[in-house]
């Protein structure tokens, strides 16, 4: 059982979904956990695990800035936030290349402001633990931003785990591949409708290409690997994603 007791840790993207699995098992570890989300229902998500919220878009730098500020220091951050969507190469209309733009701010630009103001307040020994993706290691059709998205989180976990290690700080990914989450379910629902299968076969197909049986993952299942990279556990290690897909996409 990792133990995590006295340490503080910020998650973004934590009012559903992985980011609420993570948010719960660093609670339960014994750390002082805050939520982000930009919805309002990170306030009842906190409550309901026992951590404090902020209501603030990673994409803002005043109010993420604020929000830090009234945190205090920080010993761990999880930057889960991301907004994940179809984005067809051949639409250029103007609420296509919006959502194209809005992908990557949440994805890449807001990762980078929530961490450049965390590492204001995070010392020697501070972790930084980034949510990417198996589409970070692969293509995936209709996917093009959130894909480019995750393969640029890839890239600035490498990229800052140098510019950082003298300081002391780690940074590390978590790679997650199918989780059932509101954003995979919507994604399994896109594909189904335009490749004419349903979302069983669809489903079925994920998981044949997965050597260990049992489904889509919960985000409870996936927990456990924040806790180790945001934890004394992983103490050498940094630089890294960590692919958690069953065996989907080698490493």
């Amino acid at each position: 059982m990792t133990t995590l007791a006295g340490q503080r840790v910020l998650i973004t993207g934590a009012s559903r979904g992985i980011g609420l699995g993570v948010a719960r098992a660093f609670v339960g570890a014994g750390a002082e956990v805050f939520i982000l989300a930009e919805h309002a229902e990170v306030h009842e998500a906190a409550r309901t695990i026992g951590a404090m919220a902020f209501q603030v878009d990673v994409t803002d730098p005043r109010t993420i800035a604020d929000a830090l500020a009234s945190a205090g220091g920080l010993d761990v951050l999880v930057n889960n936030a991301g907004l994940e969507r179809i984005t067809p190469v051949a639409d250029t209309g103007s609420e296509a290349v919006e959502l194209f733009r809005r992908i990557m701010e949440i994805n890449v630009t807001g990762m980078a402001i929530v961490t450049g103001e965390a590492l204001k307040s995070m010392e020697t020994g501070g972790r930084i633990v980034n949510t990417a993706s198996i589409w970070g290691r692969i293509g995936e059709p209709l996917f093009g931003a959130y894909v480019a998205s995750k393969h640029a989180v890839i890239g600035l976990t490498k990229t800052w785990a140098k510019e950082l290690g003298p300081r002391g700080i780690r940074v590390n990914a978590v790679a997650p591949g199918w989780v059932r989450t509101e954003a995979a379910v919507r994604s399994a629902r896109v594909l189904a409708a335009r490749s004419g299968k349903s979302e069983g076969e669809i489903i079925a197909g994920v998981e044949a290409a997965q050597p260990l049986s049992g489904g889509l993952m919960e985000p409870d299942d996936i927990a456990g690997a924040y806790l180790f990279l945001g934890s004394n556990a992983s103490a050498n290690i940094t630089g890294q994603t960590l692919g958690i897909d069953r065996g989907e996409v080698p490493w």
